[in-house]
């Protein structure tokens, strides 16, 4: 309980470090000073402190795409923790059910369409919900085929109808308009979010991280042959639809605002689970700080690293894959 205590305090630690870096390095850098006095004003209620570029900064600027990054890393985090838990699978993720191929073609059709931001990130929304209803509903009526099987290769299959339907809007796509704004947004950003984002974001998210922690005792189950947690008074089929739409809930907010971003909910369990374990109440907190602070330093350096800003699904291949191969030799040397 002690390790779990010093995991938890570090990677907490760890994140509010990584926020200061965040509101600190940039374009336009602000001292650790400037940050103090500002925390120091907007906690005492002295709004005359707060008229100046660094306020500006920090708080117009920075702060939405800060906030926006720790809410896309932990509920991404989140969901890919709950889905692996619930398939029994390390190498599933967020997406495996067409939640982020929905919540793409919705995007893609909204821009087609020339709807405005708000439309984009609604439309991305519902085809994310819209993709994982279609996806549970076909798996489901798959009679005489393991349940969990069946919804993974109704995903594998539904997702590659949505691509092509991707493909076939870029194509149609003007190439001078349209086409750029889609290809941005599949490749995920977050220097767009404003304040209005988050207010539609964080709420949703909330709402699917809820079922998650009160039923963070019931996951460890599904761990479990289905006879097996059935007989310990768990309704198994219940469970993962509530499980499913939890965690699809809070990866299609995040992908509204933030465009596709991989690996984060295949990343992070991974690292948390080397070391709290696999128990999900212990995990779960964990793999939200962590995946955090992940997405929290790469979109920082996707900012600094050159003039032009890198889009953050690029760096977290690019830092990812390594990282996922070490921690699968790490695991596999003490399995």
């Amino acid at each position: 309980m002690k390790s779990h205590a010093i995991a938890y305090l570090t990677a907490g630690a760890a994140l509010l470090a990584l926020i200061a870096l965040a509101f600190a390095v940039g374009r336009y850098p602000v001292s650790i000073g400037d940050l103090a006095r500002l925390l120091g004003a907007l906690f005492s209620n002295a709004p005359h402190a707060l008229e100046s570029n660094v306020d500006t900064v920090v708080l117009q600027v920075r702060g939405p795409r800060v906030l926006a990054t720790l809410l896309v890393g932990a509920s991404l985090a989140a969901a890919g923790s709950a889905y692996q838990g619930m398939f029994r699978n390390p190498l599933v993720s967020p997406d495996i059910l067409g939640v982020s191929t929905g919540a793409a073609l919705g995007a893609v059709l909204a821009i087609f369409l020339s709807l405005g931001a708000l439309g984009v990130q609604l439309c991305a929304f519902a085809g994310g919900l819209a993709a994982v209803a279609l996806v549970y509903g076909v798996g489901s009526r798959l009679r005489g085929h393991d349940p969990l099987l069946a919804l993974v290769l109704t995903g594998v299959v539904i997702g590659t109808l949505l691509g092509s339907a991707i493909a076939l809007l870029k194509y149609l796509a003007d190439p001078y308009n349209q086409l750029p704004a889609i290809t941005f947004w599949l490749l995920g950003s977050l220097a767009a979010v404003a304040p209005r984002d988050l207010a539609i974001a964080a709420p949703l998210a909330l709402a699917g991280l809820a079922p998650l922690l009160l039923l963070r005792w019931r996951m460890n189950l599904l761990a479990l042959p289905d006879d097996e947690a059935r007989a310990l008074g768990v309704n198994t089929r219940r469970l993962r639809v509530v499980v499913v739409a939890a965690a699809t809930l809070m990866t299609a907010a995040a992908v509204a605002i933030s465009g596709i971003i991989g690996w984060v909910g295949l990343l992070v369990p991974h690292a948390a689970r080397l070391v709290v374990g696999p128990n999900f109440g212990r995990l779960l907190p964990l793999a939200m700080l962590i995946g955090a602070a992940f997405l929290l330093a790469v979109d920082t350096l996707c900012r600094t690293l050159t003039t032009i800003e890198v889009p953050p699904g690029v760096l977290t291949a690019l830092v990812g894959t390594p990282v996922f191969l070490w921690l699968f030799a790490v695991s596999h040397r003490r399995w």
